[in-house]
């Protein structure tokens, strides 16, 4: 079985004061409180949400 290739995200920057649904996009990201961060696995809707609150985020290693 193959190993699934996956992204890790950091979260640098605070949502207050962000749209609602930049916010809604870092709690599906599993994020929500500064240098917070989540192993997910590289998937096109997640790329998508990545990019989404690009701003808020950093993308610490690409396995």
């Amino acid at each position: 079985m193959a190993k699934k290739a996956t992204v890790t995200v950091r979260q640098v920057r605070s949502g207050l004061g962000r749209k609602k649904d930049q916010i809604a996009t870092l709690t599906g990201l599993g994020l929500g409180k500064l240098n917070r961060e989540r192993t997910l696995e590289d998937t096109p809707a997640v790329r998508g949400m990545i990019d989404k609150v690009k701003h808020l985020v950093e993308v610490v290693d690409q396995a």
